[in-house]
């Protein structure tokens, strides 16, 4: 009786402490190099990637450099390989000067690689840190890579990497006439995928050129799934400065198509919002030059409005974006026929939600008319997915 009692004893601790246990730290696909470092043997590699492209505290280039493996060319997207380049700046094509190894910039004169970048090349890598928005425009450059690859037949491997806004879905879906390279597909703002599940759906979709498919190798994250609270190791541009900011980034990014400011020249980019003429709010700012932001809108106006640097959702439960403090800016300004621009119609995707906040529309209507459209993407995004 002894025994069996012991027994039972030693099966409840080790439950309480499977149950109590801290969940296994993720692994990127990067990380998992004894997974793909065959594939790259005797290859000419060529690497998109930039500053996030790392195997543990490691760059990737210099982690396969000192494997051996041949790296002859770096295709770099927007902020640069390095990742210091402002929103928006032209990249132009150099030389990594740590390595010596040309980089063809997919953020300047083009932003797909040309047919003669692609020659000599065995297999590319695509690793790049992304954040599940629709207008962040790695997806882009991963888009126009693939098209690359599928038109000269070279592979593309993807070490995926977790996406820190894959818990949830929600926003309008791109309209087909609002495409642009920060919205090339007919998906939701935050779309809820990783990297590479993205690829699957671009390539199974047939949303490349002349339907064309590209042949894909996936390394996938261990001990990952879309609920993982997965903090960023690098910020993964220059204007997404901490995890707050990257996850509030989908609603005040939408300040970016408007005459408000979104931060950008302070220290709290995406964080705070503002402008010398709205009417509420109990924050000021002054947007300065700096490295990340040259010419930030309203630089040197001392802007009011909010500082979102302590906010939170109910329940600390991150799961849909807040259009609350888009339509308070424009309720409380005065010249409403200037706060919106034609980048904001890029931006959503749709006219729809500059419509209904025209015509004075709560947060709750406008959010209504795009749940339809919602449950189609899930449907598509089912499909695709790599993790639970």
């Amino acid at each position: 009786m002894k025994k069996i009692f012991g027994f039972y004893s030693v099966f409840f601790v080790y439950f309480l402490f499977s149950c109590t246990a801290k969940p296994q730290k993720v692994t990127t696909g990067a990380e998992r190099i004894n997974e793909y470092i065959n594939m790259l043997s005797g290859k000419n590699v060529a690497i998109a990637g930039n500053h996030t492209s790392l195997a543990g505290s490691v760059h990737l280039v210099d982690t396969l450099l000192s494997l051996g493996v041949n790296i002859v060319k770096i295709f770099s997207p927007e902020h640069g390989f390095r990742g210091i380049s402002g929103a928006g700046d032209i990249v132009q094509d150099s030389t990594d000067e740590s390595t010596g190894i040309p980089v063809i910039s997919l953020y300047g004169l083009k932003k797909k690689p040309a047919k003669s970048d692609m020659e000599g090349i065995d297999i590319v890598i695509y690793d790049i840190q992304d954040v599940g928005v629709r207008f962040y425009t790695y997806i882009s450059t991963l888009h126009y890579i693939m098209e690359s690859c599928a038109g000269s037949g070279i592979p593309l491997l993807i070490p995926d990497r977790p996406n820190p806004n894959a818990n949830y879905i929600d926003g309008p879906v791109l309209e087909m006439g609002f495409q642009s390279f920060i919205g090339m597909h007919p998906v939701p703002v935050v779309y809820g995928m990783t990297t590479a599940e993205y690829a699957q759906m671009i390539n199974g979709e047939g949303w490349l050129k002349d339907g064309n498919t590209c042949e894909l190798h996936i390394i996938t994250c261990e001990n990952y799934s879309h609920e993982s609270d997965y903090i960023l190791p690098v910020p993964p541009s220059p204007n997404l400065k901490n995890q707050h900011a990257v996850r509030l980034y989908p609603s005040i990014a939408l300040f970016e198509g408007t005459v408000i400011s979104e931060g950008r020249g302070t220290d709290y980019p995406f964080e705070v919002y503002g402008h010398p003429e709205l009417s509420a709010g109990d924050y000021y700012f002054t947007p300065c030059s700096r490295a990340e932001a040259k010419n930030p809108k309203l630089m040197g106006k001392l802007c009011r409005g909010e500082d979102l640097r302590g906010w939170s959702p109910d329940g600390d439960k991150w799961e849909k974006i807040e259009l609350g403090w888009l339509i308070n800016a424009y309720n409380n300004f005065p010249d409403k026929d200037l706060f919106f621009n034609d980048f904001f119609l890029r931006l959503c995707g749709t006219s729809q939600i500059l419509d209904d906040i025209r015509a004075g529309k709560s947060e709750t209507e406008i959010r209504e008319k795009w749940q339809d459209d919602l449950l189609k993407f899930r449907s598509i995004r089912e499909k695709y997915l790599l993790y639970p």
